[in-house]
């Protein structure tokens, strides 16, 4: 028994070094562990023609570089067809603030804001306000630290 919960423990211990590198590089598009699906699922035409988070659906989605993406219609799946660039979160969907400071962190959706026609998401609400606090100096800082900072 004792041989069992000494293989066991070795097994787990290696499985968690090798399941998370410490300083691995991130994926372009921020999705979930284990996911491809970009956004959370939510539509990302909608925050533009809907004012709002909408969730996606499985019936109409598109697979754009490599990554998921969910509409809740046909027109919107048709907009962003039409020009992806336009709908895009900014950052590959990670936390605007996050990549202004130099990290990545996970954009949540239900934070975002549309600043000069481009979509931004953070990761809480909280996160949001100081972001906003001066938001074309984030911006910058965000744009001189992207895509540079999936490798830190």
């Amino acid at each position: 028994m004792r041989k069992l919960f000494t293989a066991l423990a070795f097994a787990f211990g290696t499985l968690t070094i090798a399941a998370a590198p410490a300083y691995a590089d991130q994926a372009p598009v921020y999705t979930g562990v284990l996911s491809r699906v970009a956004v959370g699922g939510y539509d990302p035409v909608a925050y533009f023609t809907d004012g709002r988070p909408v969730r996606g659906t499985t019936q109409f989605r598109i697979t754009h570089q490599g990554y998921e993406y969910r509409f809740a219609s046909a027109e919107h799946l048709m907009a962003f067809r039409a020009n992806p660039s336009r709908y895009l979160p900014q950052y590959g969907g990670y936390c605007a603030w996050a990549v202004s400071q130099g990290y990545t962190a996970s954009g949540n959706p239900n934070n975002w804001r549309i600043v000069d026609g481009r979509l931004y998401l953070n990761y809480n609400a909280e996160i949001q306000t100081r972001w906003e606090g001066d938001i074309p100096r984030h911006i910058r800082s965000a744009n001189g630290n992207w895509p540079s900072v999936l490798s830190r």
